[in-house]
């Protein structure tokens, strides 16, 4: 690692540390459920669960069979899945989506870093698919956020985020935490390509899906013929801005498309947090942690 290459990855980690220490003092990415003495919440059984957690008594209250996880006495072992694809290279307002996805990939380093704690990462980007092992430490994370920002601009097309799911999936490992970031751009369908494969993922692992916008993909601007250029594909489109109905069509769509990811992540069982570029990620980001470690506290301490 360059001198200039260290000093960039340690300024970023530094001022990233700095705001969320002082917004999430103490926070700690957390707990995973596994193997464990302490008792987390019943649930429904599903093949495959051992049968030693079933809980005996919710069973015969619900008529259903339920087992109970627990807290699991282990280190946390993160994956970050950063989509660095062209379509990340956008930005109207304050700075473009891959920017936002840097600065969020140094926050979950800096709040899972605790002793004996691990983070790595898989990225999508020019070079295609890399995976990043992990690794522990303060000089470890350093090297994957050096790692991250040297990651070139992509130009084309470039593996889809289905195939970064797929790949955190394999080999299996121990569950762990995995934290997308990814603006889940792919073509429209009956159900986007990489809801499968989020759902096998959330099965196994404790799954964050961080969706990164722009306000210019929601809604277009009343300023004329517009020229639009897909940078995955290069396939250029001028559209006449001034009608009314084509912005209404548009906004209508981006809204659908938008619903349609909400619903896929929250059906994988997967959190959801969505995050802008026309605004400072950081309470989003705090506002969603601080109710994810609500819920789960409220769920502990119904099953005691």
């Amino acid at each position: 690692m360059t001198e200039s290459a260290q000093a960039s990855a340690r300024r970023l980690r530094l001022d990233v540390a700095r705001r969320l220490d002082g917004l999430l003092s103490g926070d700690h990415l957390g707990h995973l459920l596994g193997p464990g003495t302490e008792q987390a919440e019943a649930r429904a059984y599903l093949p495959g669960d051992d049968v030693r957690r079933m809980d005996w008594a919710v069973t015969a209250r619900t008529g259903e069979t339920h087992v109970r996880d627990a807290i699991a006495e282990r280190e946390l072992e993160t994956t970050l899945l950063v989509d660095l694809t062209a379509s990340m290279s956008f930005g109207t307002v304050r700075c473009e989506k891959r920017d936002v996805a840097l600065q969020v990939a140094a926050a979950v380093m800096h709040l899972a870093g605790g002793p004996g704690d691990r983070v790595g990462a898989v990225v999508l980007g020019a070079g295609g698919l890399r995976r990043l092992p992990a690794r522990g430490g303060r000089d470890a994370s350093l090297a994957l956020m050096h790692r991250l920002l040297s990651e070139p601009r992509s130009d084309g097309a470039g593996p889809d985020l289905a195939t970064g799911l797929t790949a955190v999936l394999n080999p299996p490992r121990r569950r762990g935490l995995v934290f997308v970031l990814a603006d889940l751009v792919g073509p429209v369908g009956v159900e986007p390509a990489w809801a499968r494969p989020l759902r096998m993922l959330a099965s196994r692992h404790d799954v964050v899906v961080a969706e990164i916008i722009d306000p210019r993909e929601l809604s277009l601007p009343d300023v004329g013929v517009l020229r639009l250029v897909d940078p995955e594909t290069g396939r250029t489109l001028e559209v006449q801005t001034k009608s009314r109905a084509l912005r209404e069509r548009y906004a209508a769509a981006a809204a659908e498309r938008r619903s349609l990811h909400t619903v896929e992540v929250r059906r994988a069982g997967a959190g959801h947090v969505v995050l802008r570029t026309d605004r400072d990620w950081l309470p989003d980001l705090a506002t969603f942690l601080a109710l994810r470690r609500k819920l789960r506290a409220a769920g502990r301490a119904a099953v005691r």
